[in-house]
């Protein structure tokens, strides 16, 4: 009988998800793509009017199609910015970016510049506070080469493959970045919901806002301690506190975090290798390291880092706890698992950098083109039945947007900027810090900018646009009712405060079986449902 269990015990170690409670909805398989820096209006102000011009892929809406929250004639001929003096020769009404301008600067997007830009909700500083032009300049005083470029918005005839997804699926033209500021914040709050509980602080404490009781809150882009592939020469910082990993890995669930990079043995066709790998796009003026390791959040918590990129056991392993990766991997190993036969149940996907949209050195048309790819091999596999991807964005990248969203967590720090020097409101509503005693996390000014996202799923609404509130943390909220019963990260996590995803879907109709898929290069459909 000994022998019995032992044997038990170890096979269901051997098979961590053996032990697993079963989803609570049709969804077994979670797939998160996370693009960079794009505001809701910047991709989806005219939905679903595209202008259509000759030489770019035409969209054109299904019939009741709904309409968004997005740029009316009021907001496109007389926007605060264009009247607002302070933005000087910036100062202009958003405008059309054409697809042969798909590859712009990039935005300030700092913590304390887009509450600036907010204005106390007057959304009407952007181009003063967040605003950069393209160098070296295109013409004298045109939109691209002044502050004004942050009022720049593509169409359905650029982000046509993110148009047609909302088309035959579900968006939202509601929801939030957890907090202000820029990329790791963002990715951070995607995992654990709390920005607060920064230590191991090396080489400085300039890009941390002071928490309260001690504590530091994350507010700019340092490196994980530890990563090999770390810049050791800039601020490190760890972070305290559990992540989503830490829930799945306790509840056995399969879960994964997928780099483009990632794989230090990989020699690219450039000869690049190593914490050096690199790919360019033909829009972008030079080549970028496929991994930058301020945006994968896991590697900033010492229980779900895996420092020295050490490569899964094998394919089979990947996404279990005993796969010696510790859960994070490269974008070629989720491919690899699941023609394996191994769909992990929770997958997180960050493109190579010259794919990730971050602009300055991405553009939407090689993000679709990573998105695209993803989706289409999905939707050719049996387990498409009981998949859900969710397209969300880490932050805004300063680019204008005219939707305040409501501000849940106050702050009073010296970073904060919203209402008045030093204050996101009064403080009063802070969410705690990692720390129980810290009942006042400062730092964590929230909701930040209004962000793209979709849901492409047999079991999302179609044709359907989602009003109710949701932020980066809404993500953890699924994942924890559909397989951890429930259970939350607590201590301040956005994720207590959040609503789901839910509403999205429609788990009371039969799934929709037919496949949407588009191509690669211009998004457009190559086969409909």
């Amino acid at each position: 009988m000994k022998e019995f269990l032992f044997c038990l015990s170890a096979l269901l170690f051997l098979h961590g998800s053996a032990a697993a409670a079963p989803p609570a909805t049709p969804i077994k398989h979670l797939v998160i793509i996370f693009p960079e820096n794009i505001s809701f209006d910047h991709y989806f102000g005219t939905y679903p009017h595209a202008t259509n011009p000759p030489g770019e892929p035409k969209f054109i809406a299904a019939p009741n199609t709904p309409q968004v929250n997005g740029l009316d004639t009021a907001l496109l001929t007389r926007n605060p910015n264009a009247s607002n003096p302070a933005n000087g020769e910036g100062a202009i009404n958003p405008f059309r970016l054409e697809r042969s301008q798909a590859a712009t600067a990039d935005q300030s997007h700092e913590y304390t510049a887009e509450q600036m830009a907010f204005h106390a909700g007057l959304m009407d500083l952007f181009p003063k506070s967040v605003g950069r032009g393209n160098k070296p300049a295109t013409g004298p005083h045109t939109p691209l080469n002044t502050i004004g470029l942050t009022m720049g918005y593509f169409d359905g005839n650029t982000v046509t493959a993110l148009w047609n997804y909302a088309q035959r699926f579900a968006m939202s033209d509601n929801s939030y970045g957890s907090n202000f500021g820029p990329s790791t914040p963002g990715a951070i709050n995607l995992i654990s919901g709390q920005t607060n509980g920064v230590v191991d602080i090396r080489n400085g404490s300039g890009g941390l806002a002071d928490g309260g009781n001690g504590s530091f809150t994350l507010i700019s882009d340092p490196d994980p301690v530890g990563d090999v592939c770390s810049i050791t020469t800039r601020m490190t910082v760890s972070m305290s506190g559990p992540n989503i990993g830490d829930l799945l890995k306790d509840g056995n669930i399969t879960w994964g975090w997928f780099s483009g990079g990632f794989d230090r043995t990989i020699v690219n066709k450039n000869g690049t290798t190593d914490c050096k790998r690199s790919s360019q796009s033909p829009l972008t003026p030079r080549p970028v390291l496929d991994y930058i390791p301020h945006h994968e959040p896991f590697q900033y918590y010492p229980s779900t880092a895996n420092p020295d990129h050490t490569r899964p056991k094998s394919v089979k392993r990947i996404g279990y706890a005993d796969d010696g990766a510790n859960h994070q991997y490269d974008v070629h190993d989720f491919y690899d698992a699941i023609k394996a036969g191994n769909f992990p149940a929770v997958s997180f996907l960050k493109a190579p950098a010259y794919q990730d949209g971050h602009a300055g050195y991405s553009n939407p048309l090689d993000e679709q083109t990573f998105a695209v790819q993803v989706i289409n091999f999905l939707q050719r596999r049996p387990e498409w039945r009981d998949t859900a991807v969710v397209i969300a964005y880490d932050d805004s990248d300063g680019w204008y947007d005219h939707q305040m969203g409501p501000i849940v967590n106050q702050s009073t720090g010296s970073t904060d900027a919203l209402t008045g020097p030093g204050s996101c409101g009064d403080g009063s509503s802070a969410l705690p810090g990692v720390d129980a005693g810290n009942a006042h996390a400062q730092g964590r000014c929230g909701f930040g900018p209004r962000l793209p996202m979709l849901v492409i799923s047999p079991w999302a609404r179609v044709n359907f646009v989602d009003h109710s509130l949701t932020n980066q943390a809404s993500v953890i909220r699924f994942i924890e009712d559909n397989w951890l019963e429930g259970k939350r990260l607590g201590k301040g996590s956005f994720d207590e405060i959040s609503s789901s995803i839910t509403g999205m879907f429609d788990f009371k109709s039969a799934p929709r079986m037919g496949k949407l898929i588009l191509n690669e290069s211009t998004g457009e459909v190559v086969r409909p449902r």
